[in-house]
C-alpha cells in the first residue's frame, strides 16, 4: 500500500465515521474507496467494519449528554442490536456477497421514507397509545424487533443502517430526534462491535486498513458528535433522507 493509498484511506475513513454519528452511511465512503485501491470485497466489508468501531464508540461518548435518562431503553434496545449483529455477521461468513444485494436500496429507501413522514406517523401512533393507555417509554412493541432486523442488515453490510435506525426509532419512540439520535449511535457500536469480534476470529482481515479506518473513524466521530448534536430536527431529517437518496444511487449504480 503506497502513502497517498494509506492517506486517502485515512480521510475516508475521517469522513465516515462522521457521518456515522449524524446520520449513517459512512460505510458508502470507505467501502468504495478500499475496492479502488483493489481490496477483495468481503476483506474490505470485515476490515472497514472493525475499522469503524472505534469511530461508533467515540460518537456514541460525543453524544453522552443526550443519553442521560435513557440508560434502560439503550440497554434493551442494545440487546436487539447485539442479537442482530451476531445472526448478520455470520449471514456474511456463510452466504453470496450478492444475496441481500437486490433489497438493499429498498430497505434504505424505506428509511429514508419513516424519516420524511416520522412526525405525522409518530403522532398518530403515540395518539392511539395514549388511547389505549399505553406509556411505555420504550416505544411500541414492535422497536426491538425491528432493531433485531436492523442489527442484521448492520452486521452484514451496515451502509445506512443510521438511517433505517432512526426511521424506526423515530416513530416507535416519543422521544426528541437528537436524544434518538444518540440512541442510534449505541445501536450502530453495538452491531459493529459484535460483528467485528466475529470476523476477527473467523474472517480474513486487513489490519492495516483496520487501523487507518480506526484512526480516522475516531476523529470523525467526535467532530461529528460535536456537529451533529447541535443540528435543528428539522435539518437533521433533510441531511439523513439526502444521505439516504444518495446511498440508494450509490448501490444501484455499482
Amino acid at each position: 500500500m503506497s502513502l497517498i493509498e494509506a492517506a486517502a484511506i485515512l480521510l475516508a475513513g475521517v469522513a465516515a465515521g462522521g457521518l456515522n454519528v449524524v446520520v449513517g452511511s459512512g460505510t458508502l465512503i470507505t467501502f468504495p474507496t478500499l475496492l479502488a485501491f483493489g481490496v477483495p470485497p468481503v476483506v474490505a466489508n470485515v476490515s472497514n467494519n472493525i475499522g469503524l468501531v472505534p469511530g461508533s464508540v467515540a460518537g456514541a461518548v460525543g453524544y453522552r449528554r443526550e443519553l442521560a435518562g435513557q440508560g434502560r431503553r439503550a440497554v434493551r434496545l442494545a440487546s436487539a442490536s447485539l442479537l442482530g449483529g451476531i445472526v448478520g455477521a455470520s449471514l456474511l461468513m456463510v452466504l453470496p456477497e450478492d444475496a441481500f444485494a437486490t433489497i438493499v436500496p429498498g430497505l434504505i429507501l424505506l428509511g429514508v421514507v419513516l424519516v420524511l413522514l416520522q412526525p405525522r406517523i409518530s403522532r398518530r401512533v403515540q395518539h392511539r397509545r395514549s388511547e389505549r393507555g399505553d406509556t411505555r417509554a420504550d416505544g411500541a412493541w414492535w422497536v426491538w424487533p425491528g432493531v433485531v432486523a436492523t442489527g442484521v442488515y448492520g452486521g452484514y453490510f451496515g451502509a445506512a443502517q443510521g438511517v433505517l435506525l432512526m426511521g424506526l426509532l423515530g416513530i416507535g419512540i416519543a422521544e426528541d430526534l437528537q436524544r434518538l439520535n444518540a440512541v442510534k449511535n449505541v445501536l450502530a457500536a453495538t452491531v459493529n462491535g459484535v460483528a467485528g469480534l466475529l470476523f476477527v476470529v473467523v474472517a480474513d482481515v486487513d489490519w492495516l486498513i483496520v487501523a487507518l479506518i480506526g484512526i480516522g473513524s475516531v476523529l470523525g466521530g467526535l467532530i461529528g458528535a460535536r456537529v451533529g448534536r447541535r443540528l435543528p430536527p428539522v435539518v437533521l431529517r433533510g441531511i439523513i433522507v439526502v444521505v439516504g437518496t444518495i446511498a440508494c444511487l450509490a448501490i444501484l449504480l455499482t
